[in-house]
């Protein structure tokens, strides 16, 4: 991805999505420019279930990912499953002891689901109805390859 980002582009898109995912008109969903170049991420997003509006924040300074289409439809896929998070949220907290090592796993294990869940919809949503299907590899190629991986093992024979 090129490092200037088409912001009218962008905000078309988000409209977009909110539509196709039928977030809007029930929710008031913003998009806001974080211009911050040490922001540690592409997106994220902001949610107040009471009031039914969002924030959707895009690093406009120092994207980490090349598709943006493919980091707004994630966002919002986070909106879209947030009762779900929510429930399952309450039920870890009312379940587990604070500072318990059963509730550390359980958090871990259901925020981990919740962001493999997110990201595999959002890539079926984008492949279906985006107009930039081009996946994102960003995090991938930070990631050491399977051979660095075991570089050093000792063999068990």
């Amino acid at each position: 991805m090129s490092t200037a980002i088409d912001r009218e582009k962008l905000a078309e898109c988000f409209g977009y999505w909110c539509k196709k995912l039928r977030l809007t008109p029930g929710w008031d969903v913003r998009l806001e420019w974080v211009e911050n170049p040490g922001w540690p991420k592409t997106g994220d997003i902001k949610i107040d279930c009471d009031d039914r509006k969002a924030i959707l924040m895009l690093n406009a300074a120092n994207p980490r990912q090349e598709n943006l289409e493919e980091d707004i439809v994630h966002e919002l896929m986070h909106l879209k499953l947030y009762p779900l998070d929510q429930v399952t949220e309450a039920l870890i907290t009312s379940q587990f002891e604070e500072g318990a090592p059963a509730r550390s796993f359980a958090y871990r294990q259901f925020f981990t689901s919740l962001e493999i869940t997110v990201e595999e919809l959002a890539k079926c949503f984008l492949l279906e109805f985006g107009e930039d299907r081009e996946l994102s590899f960003g995090r991938c190629a930070k990631e050491k390859s399977f051979n660095e991986l075991y570089d050093g093992l000792n063999n068990l024979e």
